[in-house]
C-alpha cells in the first residue's frame, strides 16, 4: 500500500507564511504527479498546485506568485511554500499524488491538514 502523510498546516496572521509537507511512502515504483488540493468550508474542492512529470507545475489563478510547489524525488516528497497569505486562503488542504506501485497506477490523497488565516 501507498500512504501520503502531510505536515505544515496551522495559524498564522494574513501576510504571512506556511510550508506544507507530504511525503508517500509505501511501495513506490515511481510518482508522475504530486499535488495539493484544498477545500474551504462549503465549497467545492479545488486545485492549488499541481507538478506533473508530463507537463510541469500548474497553479490556480488565486495563488499564483504567492505560492510555490516543489518536490523532492529522493525522498517523495511534495512541498507547497505559502507566502502572503489571505483569509480567503483558509481551507483543509490535501495531497494528491498519481503513483506507480505493485504494477499499478493509482491516485492517492493525504488526510488534509487545516490552514486558517486570520487576525
Amino acid at each position: 500500500q501507498v500512504q501520503l502523510v502531510e505536515s505544515g498546516g496551522g495559524s498564522v496572521q494574513p501576510g504571512g507564511s506556511l510550508r506544507l509537507s507530504c511525503a508517500a511512502s509505501g511501495s513506490i515504483s515511481n510518482i508522475y504527479d504530486m499535488g495539493w488540493y484544498r477545500q474551504a468550508p462549503g465549497m467545492q474542492r479545488e486545485l492549488v498546485a499541481r507538478d506533473s512529470s508530463a507537463v510541469g507545475t500548474t497553479y490556480a489563478k488565486s495563488v499564483q506568485g504567492r505560492f510555490t510547489i516543489s518536490r523532492d524525488n529522493a525522498k517523495n516528497t511534495v512541498y507547497l511554500q505559502m507566502n502572503s497569505l489571505k483569509s480567503e486562503d483558509t481551507a483543509v488542504y490535501q495531497c494528491n499524488a498519481v503513483i506507480l506501485w505493485d504494477s499499478r497506477v493509482s491516485t492517492f490523497w493525504g488526510q488534509g491538514t487545516q490552514v486558517t488565516v486570520s487576525t
